[in-house]
């Protein structure tokens, strides 16, 4: 029998911890100096990826389709994907990025797990800001990783919903960036397959891109165009589950 859930509205956030409420200081450092951090990052990168490919063969059982598509790309790239997995979506990025080392967009309340939340952003974690003051920061950080030829993953959706099988609505601003750079997007979408013997489903995650948008569009029209492109390339994907793990219903 499949577990229910219940939303009040596309926002509701189904994985919370003890640190949800952190806030980025006002002095946040997205990019800190020093050969001891850099050496620690890389560390950090193999160790992930370690993680990530025993968790993917032996936990969750995914499969990823079209990874050539990342392999082969030389450029800096913005990577779209759904939000469906809590431990998943964390670590799967160092397999689809490969050799690149992702740097993720996420809340800020993943630096306040406990214990690991002060180490993410040496493993590529990009906490998105809340301050108004520190947007201009953050934007120079992303455009700089991108000119530096790595990979930055966006989750549009923002929360995460664990198996949700549909694509939910996208976050304002989501494609800001990529309307900003000139890059490459790609979109990785996470879907559900039932299996003969075990009750939770296996995981095949396919990799479309890069979109190639019209020539001549202003940052807006730009910005709407890879929304859409995007939404549509994800519930195409999204319609290849045939099983709900997990039921979303909303309270009425």
């Amino acid at each position: 029998m499949s577990k229910i859930l219940y939303y009040d509205s596309f926002d509701t956030d189904f994985a919370t911890s003890r640190g949800q409420d952190y806030r980025l200081p006002a002095d946040y450092q997205w990019e800190q100096p020093g050969f001891a951090r850099k050496i620690a990052g890389v560390l950090l990168h193999g160790a992930a990826w370690l993680i990530d490919a025993i968790y993917r063969r032996f936990v969750a059982r995914v499969r990823i389709k079209n990874r050539r598509l990342l392999r082969k790309e030389k450029r800096g790239y913005f990577l779209f994907s759904n939000h469906t997995q809590v431990f998943g979506d964390v670590v799967n990025p160092y397999a689809l990025c490969w050799p690149k080392r992702p740097r993720i967009l996420c809340s800020p309340a993943n630096l306040g797990i406990p214990v690991i939340g002060r180490w993410l952003p040496l493993a590529g974690a990009l906490p998105i800001p809340d301050k108004l003051a520190q947007l201009k920061v953050f934007s120079d950080v992303v455009v700089r990783h991108i000119a530096d030829s790595h990979a930055v993953v966006v989750y549009p959706e923002g929360h995460v919903w664990p198996y949700y099988t549909d694509v939910r609505p996208f976050e304002a601003g989501a494609f800001h960036y990529a309307s900003k750079v000139e890059a490459p997007v790609y979109v990785a979408t996470t879907t559900y397959r039932k299996t003969r013997w075990l009750k939770r489903p296996k995981q095949i995650i396919y990799l479309d891109g890069p979109l190639i948008a019209p020539d001549g569009l202003r940052r807006k029209a730009l910005q709407a165009w890879y929304e859409r492109a995007v939404r549509q390339l994800m519930q195409r994907r999204a319609k290849t589950s045939d099983c709900e793990y997990v039921i979303y219903r909303r309270k009425s």
